[in-house]
């Protein structure tokens, strides 16, 4: 089973046990709990459950490992002929989260299976 997730405006593929490395969550301190109710798709065993924005009633609960800072980026600017250089570095604060459990309502899921069904009948009887 695994879940497609929109996180600070990034979509993140996520299974359960992942740790996945996401921009850094403020409110967030080590150890706690955080919840992602943006779920932009589940498949389940095969069974897909898509939203038209969000699959209503899906969550994914995550434990906060720890936060840090990536590799530093440096970024150099140099102009030719003219003794201009600048030398600038960025280190893309983070955090580390684990995926602990994704659930979702069972209804969701039979409704997609009850639509899947009328479109295989559908095309039979075409």
């Amino acid at each position: 089973m695994y879940a497609i997730v929109e996180i600070s405006g990034k979509q993140y593929k996520v299974q359960e046990g992942d740790i996945v490395f996401v921009d850094r969550l403020e409110t967030a301190e080590e150890g706690s709990e955080v919840t992602f109710d943006k779920v932009l798709f589940i498949n389940k065993d095969g069974k897909i459950s898509i939203g038209e924005d969000t699959v209503k009633g899906a969550k994914v609960k995550a434990t906060v490992v720890g936060h840090g800072k990536a590799k530093k980026v440096v970024v150099y600017k140099y102009k030719a002929k003219k003794n201009e250089r600048k030398i600038r570095g960025h280190r893309q604060p983070y955090t580390k989260i684990q995926i602990q459990k994704i659930t979702t309502t069972a209804t969701r899921a039979k409704k997609t299976e009850e639509t899947e069904s009328k479109e295989v009948s559908e095309e039979s009887k075409k």
